[in-house]
């Protein structure tokens, strides 16, 4: 891979905290057509060589946050600004940043050099290079090297979609914007273009701000995720956090595979694990006449406000259930199961409600499950 330099990268070991003012800031941006509202007094702080992902469904807000900030559309109402300075108003050609769009955008009659190139149109090659030598740094960068007399429409969709982001990063933007790009291709490219993708950005620490739908996408390539409902997002935090700590039933449900129960609180106690070792606190939630311990330690805030008589939900992932496990033991029925390849995804009827398993061997008929306290986490209660 060829070394472009760090074009966008903060100082080697400075925090990206306190290095200055974020990248890119959203401050209570709305943006309304006629009686519909896409993104909902949005706040969101991008840091300085940031790989930062909004991910979500269909209509959730994301495309419209992703074109707010390349300035292709206007708030209706708040502000963004680039480096602490405000670019409301500021043309898409004035905020020097670079954006692929789901489908490339490429120009078929112009060659594969020639569409790199085309990046260029508004400003010269970074650190006074020339423009032929641009293009053929770029086309190393993303695997291309020695493309530049090809046609568009002889590469595959994985290469055209490497041609868009070369053009992308010609001009050498502050920040780039990826809108999907990779929908349109099939699993096994998207898993290969994707770690293509983040070794290019973390080469050039350039700050980078990725749309997707694929939960699994967003987890696997970025520094932080918002996971966006209804034109806000429901979490910020960084991949493991989402995954582990959802913060929300909606995140716990829509961010992979999750078991959400809710049931009564009817004891918070303190208990001894099995080593007689540190105490523990736990609640006791009755759900649907069975009694479940859910760990409350490392739940903060959430932990303190678990009284007797309230509801509370929380979230078990399938992979953390355990066949035959003695803790919080449920005795439920396979109805189903997906063998995955690594793993299978059991179906499983507990008293009516659906329960999800992943397990290396399947069991079958009639099983008990089981899980630990502390695999339990809250996304819901007082």
């Amino acid at each position: 891979m060829t070394t472009l330099g760090s074009e966008g990268a903060p100082p080697e070991g400075a925090d990206a905290d306190s290095a200055g003012p974020p990248a890119v800031e959203l401050d209570g941006v709305t943006r309304r057509y006629g009686g519909t509202t896409a993104v909902s007094a949005l706040s969101l702080s991008v840091r300085e060589g940031e790989f930062f992902t909004l991910v979500g469904p269909s209509g959730c807000g994301k495309t419209t946050t992703l074109r707010l900030v390349a300035g292709f559309e206007a708030p209706t109402q708040g502000s963004v600004r680039f480096g602490g300075e405000s670019v409301t108003g500021v043309p898409p050609e004035d905020r020097d940043v670079g954006v692929v769009f789901q489908n490339y955008a490429l120009f078929p009659h112009m060659t594969v050099g020639e569409n790199v190139a085309y990046g260029l149109q508004f400003s010269d090659p970074p650190g006074g290079g020339s423009e032929a030598a641009r293009v053929r740094d770029l086309l190393e960068l993303v695997d291309l090297g020695g493309m530049a007399d090809r046609d568009p429409d002889t590469l595959s969709g994985g290469q055209q979609q490497r041609v868009a982001m070369a053009r992308a990063l010609a001009p050498g933007p502050d920040v780039l914007l990826l809108d999907e790009p990779m929908s349109a291709l099939d699993a096994k490219l998207r898993e290969r273009l994707r770690v293509q993708v983040r070794e290019i950005q973390r080469e050039l620490g350039i700050t980078t701000i990725y749309v997707t739908h694929d939960q699994e996408e967003a987890l696997a390539v970025s520094d932080r995720v918002a996971v966006m409902r209804d034109g806000t997002p429901e979490q910020v935090a960084p991949p493991r956090t989402v995954y582990r700590e959802p913060a929300t039933e909606f995140v716990a449900t829509f961010v992979g595979d999750n078991n959400v129960l809710s049931g009564e609180v009817t004891a918070v106690r303190s208990s001894t694990d099995s080593d007689g070792g540190r105490g523990q606190s736990i609640a006791d939630v009755t759900v649907d006449g069975t009694t479940l311990s859910v760990g409350l330690d490392g739940e903060g805030d959430r932990a303190s406000a678990v009284p007797s008589g309230d509801r509370l939900t929380f979230c078990v992932r399938p992979e953390r259930l355990t066949v035959d496990g003695d803790r919080n033991a449920l005795t439920a029925t396979v109805t189903s199961a997906e063998f995955l390849g690594e793993t299978t995804r059991v179906h499983l009827d507990w008293d009516g409600r659906e329960l999800l398993l992943r397990t290396e061997e399947p069991p079958e008929g009639t099983v008990t499950v089981g899980f630990d306290p502390d695999d339990a986490h809250i996304v819901g209660g007082p």
